[in-house]
């Protein structure tokens, strides 16, 4: 391993497979989401070669697949400078990430140019029945390389936490990893009656996007504006408990919003409609937060591309998963929205917002450190901010499509009480907004390309610090108290 000299830590080094194999993955996720795209449109495109499930199936995992390539990543990056020590196993951490990809791989290929029930076949689903969930299809030689390495990731950063400095983001980050591994044990729980099936399911993604992945993305978050901002870690620190309070107590019980129709008792309907009717409270403390610490920063830091992703991430969070996501929570609303494009565009912005933006954000700030630098060239940054705005005006125009064609949905579908359409008659229907939403996903693909294209773009790197920030800086209590006296 070269020396780096901007790393304070030479085993961060370790986190630069980790991201680039996740901006990988990512592309491929989003072509696969353009397949799909074509698919609403014209039904056969490409078929029998990749036919719609098998493209779905691709696009969920690669999508849960280049989120944990940049979770552990960041874990890599921000906890040996978090801890003040070399990482515990920088070896072992390399070791993973080619078994991690291996696996990934070999998954995706599996699916693509094997039947699924054929796959189930070769891979020993006849031992442990865990194949054919909803983002847990993977087969079980997968599951079992998930755990693995999850296992061994967190063994190599619980090591390296526990030799050094104890910091309330690194606290938080391994909490959500650790539940974020623990949570998906459940993947292998698989019963033959059907309610029990449905809640455990859900206690895997659930718990995941609503859980212990918004301690993660906390985490993050937190990490990223403390190093752009300079504002007072004690500041943080309390900021980053009262966030993951609220994603805690709201997200566990709010796990009830998905027990509505599954066969459970009628109680969960008042528990979801209280407690997802607060889910919102801790994305919109997050954009509070984010723009309180850019608002009292103490110094302009080199890099603003970072800074500008980070506050993406929690005002387009607040949005997807706080506004979109209460717009159809509460039963009686489900109850028509349930399952209708109403629920993709929720999810297509939640993720986007909460998850795909925090991990920019801090590959971000990390990649030009990891490269040698402290911020990349204003030329490149410049290009990397249009990025964000093209992959976001893409998304939002793509989540105002799909809520529109949701809105058809249950119009001609869903309310009527006599006459109401059938599905593939009201599909039709929808052609206006399924090619919308696929014209929208080109201009993200585009956005996407530019973000990667940032990182070849050559020029001066920018020196730190671009200088002390003083007006509209608000003054500490103390500085008040010596400015009165």
């Amino acid at each position: 391993m070269s020396h780096n000299p901007v790393l304070k830590y030479q085993s961060q080094a370790v986190a630069k497979p980790y991201f680039i194999a996740a901006i990988g993955l990512f592309i491929g996720q989003i072509v696969f989401g353009l397949v799909m795209g074509a698919q609403y449109i014209w039904g056969d495109f490409l078929f029998p070669a990749i036919p719609f499930n098998v493209a779905r199936m691709v696009h969920t995992n690669l999508l849960i697949v280049w989120l944990l390539f940049a979770f552990m990543g960041s874990a890599y990056y921000l906890v040996p400078e978090e801890a003040e020590t070399e990482l515990y196993s920088p070896k072992l951490a390399l070791i993973m990430f080619w078994v991690f990809l291996a696996a990934g791989a070999a998954t995706v290929l599996g699916y693509l140019l094997v039947p699924y029930a054929k796959l189930a076949e070769l891979t020993g689903n006849n031992l442990l029945m865990t194949m054919g969930r909803e983002f847990l299809e993977q087969p079980l030689p997968t599951k079992v390389g998930i755990v693995i390495v999850a296992l061994v990731m967190l063994f190599n950063i619980s090591m390296t936490y526990l030799k050094g400095r104890k910091t309330t983001i690194t606290t938080v980050l391994l909490l959500g990893l650790w539940g974020l591994a623990l949570l998906f044990l459940f993947a292998f729980v698989n019963p033959h009656n059907l309610v029990r099936d449905k809640m455990y399911w859900w206690w895997v993604v659930h718990l995941w996007v609503e859980g212990v992945w918004e301690l993660i993305m906390a985490a993050l978050l937190a990490y990223v504006l403390i190093k752009t901002t300079g504002v007072d870690r004690e500041v943080v620190d309390k900021w980053i408990y009262v966030i993951i309070a609220f994603a805690l107590f709201t997200g566990i019980l709010g796990t009830a919003h998905h027990y509505y129709f599954i066969g459970l008792p009628g109680y969960w309907h008042l528990v979801g409609n209280i407690f997802s009717s607060l889910e919102p409270i801790p994305f919109f403390l997050m954009t509070m937060f984010a723009f309180r610490m850019v608002q009292r920063r103490r110094r302009d830091h080199a890099n603003q591309a970072a800074v500008l992703w980070a506050v993406g991430c929690a005002v387009m969070g607040f949005l997807g998963a706080g506004v979109w996501g209460f717009l159809h929570t509460l039963s009686f609303v489900n109850y028509y929205t349930h399952g209708t494009q109403i629920t993709a565009s929720h999810g297509h912005l939640a993720f986007y917002g909460a998850y795909v933006l925090v991990v920019i954000a801090l590959i971000s700030y990390a990649m030009p450190t990891l490269r040698g630098r402290i911020a990349n060239s204003l030329r490149a940054q410049s290009l990397e901010m249009w990025s964000f705005w093209v992959m976001s005006i893409g998304m939002g125009v793509m989540v105002l499509a799909l809520t529109g064609a949701g809105t058809v949905q249950v119009w001609l579908q869903r309310l009527p009480t006599t006459g109401a359409q059938g599905y593939m008659a009201v599909q039709d229907q929808l052609t206006f907004f399924y090619g919308l939403r696929l014209a929208a996903g080109f201009v993200f693909l585009a956005g996407l390309v530019m973000y990667v294209w940032s990182f070849f773009v050559g020029g001066e790197p920018a020196e730190e610090p671009l200088g002390t920030r003083r007006g509209g800086l608000m003054p500490s209590p103390a500085q008040r108290r010596l400015q009165h006296d």
